[in-house]
């Protein structure tokens, strides 16, 4: 007897009804029978798209890093300018994660006490996202195509500093007197600031 096929288009709905219940509700609240329900669709069709929960979640971390990913490549097509690259990428980032919120809670503020392990090679592709920031870097060192690990390691201060401060303002931590705009554009000066100066390169 041949195997159902997956259709393409429960794929979809199946990644939205769980995005929206993860950022809803928590991890505890996801469960295959209930997302079924919810796509009106019986549990054994969703596992023909996932193996589990968190085969499922995977997914879900993987979509939203892609276009980050895209959305990051877009944002610095055309700009030679190094330091410009660099402002245009931490302004990007910051722009994805206020108008994906619900992808961006689920990439990088979701914490699953007992979820499996990101697969290693789903990792490798999300660290071109900061390689992106590192590239950039190194160019403003004047050291373009030589990368080196301190210039992933400042990447990922650049980073930490940009997440810090977007995340106190999805979290309504931020404190309510601040203009949030003004908050970030100086979070994106503060994290620019150590960037090697004109002077320092010569």
């Amino acid at each position: 007897m041949a195997r159902a096929k997956p259709n393409k288009e429960l794929r979809p709905a199946i990644l939205d009804e769980a995005r929206q219940t993860l950022v809803a509700e928590g991890y505890r609240a996801l469960s295959m029978r209930r997302i079924a329900r919810a796509v009106g669709c019986t549990a054994t069709s969703i596992y023909l798209h996932f193996r589990d929960k968190d085969d499922l979640l995977h997914a879900l971390i993987h979509e939203g890093l892609e276009r980050l990913h895209e959305q990051l490549l877009v944002s610095i097509d055309g700009i030679e300018d190094p330091r410009r690259r660099c402002e245009r990428l931490c302004r990007s980032y910051l722009e994805f994660a206020l108008e994906n919120r619900e992808y961006y809670e689920v990439i990088f503020s979701l914490h699953p006490e007992h979820m499996k392990r990101y697969p290693q090679a789903l990792y490798r592709r999300a660290r071109g996202n900061l390689e992106f920031f590192a590239e950039s870097i190194a160019a403003v060192a004047g050291r373009a195509g030589d990368r080196k690990d301190s210039d992933y390691l400042q990447a990922h201060v650049i980073w930490a500093q940009l997440h810090g401060a977007v995340s106190l303002h999805l979290t309504e931590r931020l404190d309510f007197r601040l203009s949030v705009l003004s908050f970030l554009d100086y979070a994106v000066q503060n994290a620019l600031s150590a960037l090697p100066s004109t002077d320092d390169q010569k």
